[in-house]
């Protein structure tokens, strides 16, 4: 089911409704009916797969907990192997046999491709991770096993963050399903506010952005200059309002049950350094990527040459499980070059701003501060879109198309024989929208922008933001790009 669909409009009140009727010690059961029911309005027969790695996962940890040693690390090994493995025969077998005969055919070697029609199950790589991340730990003794399976299968399968995160860890979440949520106004409201301008990110912004995307990246080399930069820049938007957009709908319908989720974007594009951006995207993934890679590889407390060499690791891995394909392989290497060369200029350091502002001999006018920060933005910001075409486009030879027809600097029109001059308008209208609030959000939930506010102002506020939803979105029941991960 998806969250821009009708179904999804009768489906969460019911829901919703349901939870705060029952007595507390029905309503983890009724919320894991929920959720089997969301997850099987894609694929009923997937939720089999999504039962088979529960299973798993739940009888290791419970094992796990009563032995010690080798025991215990074979238990854990061998979680993660079975996990994966089905990840890996969903997700990368065609990629790998296709990828392994092309590079025998080099060597004049004949090895036959099987190439399976076999389709993704929506979310399998979020809720892999999930589940990756509860067995992980237990093993370090910091989440004990769940001895109630069906409180264990909620934990994985709980529906407002099922197939596109955020990536919960078990300190986070189980705990929560325990806990009696009363009704509470101020939950309700909140959690609407923020479902609402995720609706708005995903609606209004990043659908109607794929409009003109679609019709520049779908047809490689039709286009040049002007139109493919713009594209460009439109994806970086698209992306950041319907993934952003499909948390700000998780985390704000979580909120209204009483649950709490992790926030999962801060303002990704303000950034000053690639590393900063990985700081403020997709938070539940670059963090799950440090804690149970980066930092188990040994992270920042060995040598720079490993540490290069772990960086290219996390990156490399991140950019495969975002898809099977080359393209965003390439993506990843992008961005590990990207923090390796930061990394070695001294860019990128979390403290490095406040490490400024206590050094007198180096500390600049406002003026100057302002201007060096915000062309380290533009710079980041140009970088990433850089690499975002290899996420989008459909092949590497098709990315370099795209990169070649941008350098064409022909700035004649805007491509729109077949988009509507509207389309670019309401496009950028959109992004100025999107742009405004992030300012004065300044790194807060959106339920808490107009907190300080009249209310004649904060009801107007709802009023237009509900009113540009119904107007100007786009209702067509496109899926969210992260569900193909």
């Amino acid at each position: 089911m998806l969250f821009n669909s009708f179904s999804f409009l009768p489906f969460f009140p019911i829901v919703t409704v349901g939870y705060f009727l029952l007595p507390h010690r029905f309503r983890w059961l009724w919320l894991l009916s929920a959720s089997c029911f969301f997850y099987m309005a894609f694929i009923p027969a997937y939720i089999f797969i999504l039962a088979i790695t529960i299973s798993v996962d739940y009888s290791a940890a419970i094992l796990m907990e009563r032995q010690k040693g080798f025991k215990r690390k074979l238990l854990l090994i061998t979680s993660l192997i079975s996990t994966a493995f089905i990840l890996f025969v969903f997700k990368y077998f065609n990629f790998f046999t296709d990828t392994f005969s092309s590079v025998a055919h080099l060597f004049n070697c004949s090895v036959p491709s099987h190439i399976y029609s076999i389709l993704l199950p929506i979310g399998l790589s979020f809720h892999t991770f999930q589940s990756m991340a509860y067995v992980i730990e237990v093993y370090r003794g910091n989440q004990k096993a769940e001895k109630n399976f069906g409180i264990y299968s909620l934990y994985v399968m709980f529906f407002p963050q099922l197939v596109a995160g955020p990536i919960e860890r078990p300190q986070n979440l189980i705990h929560q399903f325990y806990e009696s949520h009363d009704f509470k106004y101020q939950n309700v409201t909140d959690g609407l506010k923020q479902m609402a301008w995720g609706f708005f990110k995903k609606l209004v912004i990043a659908d109607r952005l794929a409009i003109y995307i679609n019709e520049v990246y779908n047809h490689p080399g039709k286009y040049e200059g002007l139109p493919v930069i713009l594209a460009t820049i439109f994806f970086a938007y698209q992306i950041y309002c319907d993934f952003s957009g499909y948390s700000d709908i998780a985390i704000g319908a979580a909120r209204v049950m009483g649950f709490r989720l992790m926030k999962n974007f801060d303002n990704p594009y303000s950034s000053a350094s690639v590393s900063e951006f990985w700081r403020r995207w997709h938070i539940s993934l670059s963090s799950w990527f440090r804690d149970y890679l980066f930092i188990p590889l040994g992270g920042s407390r060995v040598s720079l040459k490993k540490i290069y060499i772990n960086l290219a690791i996390v990156f490399l891995v991140s950019g495969l499980w975002h898809g099977a394909n080359w393209t965003f392989i390439v993506w990843g290497a992008l961005h590990g070059i990207y923090v390796m060369v930061e990394k070695y200029f001294g860019i990128g350091n979390a403290d490095e701003e406040k490490l400024l502002a206590k050094t007198p001999s180096i500390k600049l006018s406002k003026a100057k501060s302002f201007i060096k920060k915000l062309t380290k933005q533009w710079l980041t910001f140009f970088l990433v879109c850089f690499a975002w075409i290899f996420f989008r486009a459909d092949s590497v030879t098709d990315a370099f198309t795209i990169i070649t027809s941008a350098w064409h600097l022909n700035f004649s029109g805007l491509g729109i024989n077949i988009i509507s001059i509207d389309i670019i308008y309401f496009s950028v209208a959109g992004i100025i929208i999107l742009e405004i609030v992030q300012r004065l959000m300044m790194g807060n939930e959106f339920f808490n922008l107009m907190i300080n506010q009249p209310r004649w102002v904060r009801l107007t506020a709802y009023h237009l933001l509900i009113i540009s939803i119904l107007a100007f979105g786009v209702f067509n029941n496109s899926q969210f790009i992260y569900f193909q991960f």
